[in-house]
């Protein structure tokens, strides 16, 4: 991620400049103990008030390796409006040793008053070409799907996820490929790895929709499997009951192949 990188140089005690740099704050950095350095992630499916404020706190306290400190708002999209409202004060008034970073995927989410505290910069996708190279070359993953590729939507941070999981995701078109195969029961068994990746259900969801839609071009009776994914989209966007919902989506989509 750029901003994990960014972050880095800013913290750096020399010029930042270096790749290789062993000054404390870098040698901190790498083995993930800078205590200057933190990453707010979602609470669930938002980023909640008591999280800013908690992250408010923490912000008054002095540096204690480096000259700054920073702060990234991983998914800061889906922070709710209290929370955005909460951060204002901060945004307009940060310490001078303090660096704020926001990352999002959809500008709409932010309110206006958030967006005009903050330099924006835009990122375009990379290629599907890129990725596939950089994946090859960096990590030594091999043989990616089409379909793969397409849920990392030109996001570098998304492909790295997939050094630790691209195991789930085979297992994922396994469950797909035996919709009509297999009765529940088994079916059941098959979709483990979805009801394990809870975090990161929205993308795994994704994933079934490009699988789905591949499948419905030469069957049809798939393309009502993607309206049942949404549907189960919507439930767990609502709160509903987590394993429910993804049992219902199951059982609803063998129902509609068989």
């Amino acid at each position: 991620m750029l901003g994990i990188e960014f972050s880095k140089r800013i913290l750096c005690l020399k010029d930042g400049l270096n790749d290789n740099c062993n000054c404390k704050s870098c040698i901190e950095f790498e083995t993930n103990n800078n205590p200057d350095f933190s990453i707010i992630n979602p609470d669930g499916n938002s980023i909640k008030i008591e999280q800013i404020r908690e992250l408010q706190k923490k912000i008054q306290e002095k540096p204690i390796i480096s000259n700054k400190k920073v702060y990234i708002i991983d998914d800061a999209d889906l922070m709710t409006k209290e929370a955005q409202n909460c951060l204002l004060k901060t945004l307009e008034e940060p310490p001078e040793y303090v660096t704020i970073i926001l990352i999002g995927s959809n500008e709409n989410s932010f309110l206006t008053t958030m967006k005009s505290r903050c330099m924006i910069f835009y990122f375009k996708p990379l290629s599907k070409e890129m990725i596939k190279t950089f994946l090859e070359d960096k990590l030594n993953i091999k043989d990616i799907d089409e379909e793969l590729l397409e849920i990392f939507n030109g996001s570098i941070g998304k492909a790295i996820d997939l050094k630790d999981k691209k195991e789930d995701y085979e297992k994922v078109i396994n469950f797909i490929k035996n919709l009509e195969k297999k009765d529940i029961i088994d079916l059941y068994k098959l979709a483990e790895p979805i009801y394990k990746l809870k975090e990161e259900i929205f993308d795994i969801l994704d994933y079934i929709n490009i699988l789905l839609l591949k499948k419905a071009k030469e069957e049809s009776i798939y393309a009502n499997c993607i309206e049942i994914v949404e549907d189960t989209r919507r439930r767990i966007k609502q709160n509903g009951n987590y394993d429910m919902s993804i049992d219902n989506m199951i059982f609803n989509m063998w129902e509609e192949v068989n």
